[in-house]
């Protein structure tokens, strides 16, 4: 296969095709990205996110079409508060972690945050296809389900240029496109150990063209006096979520729906996030503990196999 390794999204972004396709596809996947992430980041003073952010408490703001479409998604997602909250992005930016400056705020800072992230204060006009922040301070924030509409354009745009097989890392999120190169088409793909260095697996995946996004406390996190303080935050608290969760996978036909339950997952714990994937058409999941545990939904039990004996399957 062709590959290239490239950085956007705050990583590093790995595109590989299958020959006849060429690496004008590769390049054309990497083009995309930077138009996206031009438009939604956050991370920037200047995006059209940033725009409707800059005038919280102000004014509704017009966006393009995409835009539009993935803020009114992701607040539909965040109105079903099962964990998932676009309107979060304050405390991202008090926190900090993953960037320059991460801290533990003041708990009275973080109580003032919490007045500034309920979804249902974002109102949007299909009409007018504005969004307006009501409250001054408040910030949409897209990290959450971003990469995976990004890794899905990736997908239609190679397949309107005949790329037949292909691997879009978007780092966290894979989506695979087409039949594997081995005899029987499937894919194998290494379900990241929590406790290890990137790329060294604790189970694989064998699995036909789908989507695998995986959030982790492992990628983003900050220590202070002994404390781990991971990126995924609870809206009721606006602290880390509090679980025994090293990571949620999500296995699915299109990668925006595995950033969405990978956060929902994350939310909800192996209690309660089974049962819930588990209701969802067309999801999996794999769950993985601190103390070294595993579940998995039932569509999983042939395709999925633990290969660090340091885990157990619950």
């Amino acid at each position: 296969m062709l590959h290239k390794t490239y950085y956007g999204l705050g990583t590093a972004i790995n595109l590989s095709v299958n020959e006849p396709a060429t690496e004008a596809d590769l390049d054309a996947g990497n083009d995309l990205i930077k138009h996206y992430e031009d438009l939604l980041t956050v991370n920037r003073t200047e995006s059209e996110v940033m725009s409707v952010n800059h005038a919280a408490g102000q004014h509704a703001v017009t966006v393009s079409d995409i835009v539009y479409q993935l803020i009114k998604r992701a607040v539909e997602v965040s109105q079903w508060r099962l964990g998932f909250n676009t309107a979060i992005g304050p405390l991202v930016k008090l926190w900090k972690i993953g960037f320059d400056g991460a801290n533990l705020p003041a708990d009275a800072d973080i109580q003032e945050r919490l007045n500034l992230i309920n979804p249902d204060d974002i109102k949007l006009d299909d009409a007018q296809r504005s969004v307006f922040l009501t409250k001054p301070g408040m910030e949409i924030n897209l990290g959450a389900i971003a990469k995976g509409y990004i890794a899905d354009a990736i997908r239609t745009l190679w397949e309107s240029r005949g790329v037949q097989t292909g691997i879009i890392d978007l780092g966290g999120n894979i989506l695979l496109v087409g039949n594997s190169v081995h005899p029987n088409g499937l894919w194998r793909i290494g379900v990241q150990n929590p406790v290890q260095k990137r790329n060294v697996a604790l189970g694989v995946l064998t699995t036909t063209a789908k989507s695998i996004v995986t959030s982790g406390i492992y990628e983003r996190f900050l220590v202070i006096n002994g404390h781990n303080y991971h990126h995924m935050f609870d809206s009721k608290t606006g602290y880390p979520i509090k679980n025994d969760l090293a990571s949620v996978t999500i296995v699915s036909d299109d990668s925006i729906d595995g950033d969405i339950w990978t956060t929902e997952g994350f939310y909800q714990d192996i209690e309660n996030g089974i049962p819930l994937i588990e209701k969802q058409p067309g999801l999996e999941a794999i769950f993985v503990t601190r103390d070294f545990k595993v579940a998995i939904t039932s569509g999983l039990t042939d395709r999925f196999q633990l290969t660090d004996d340091t885990y157990h399957l619950i």
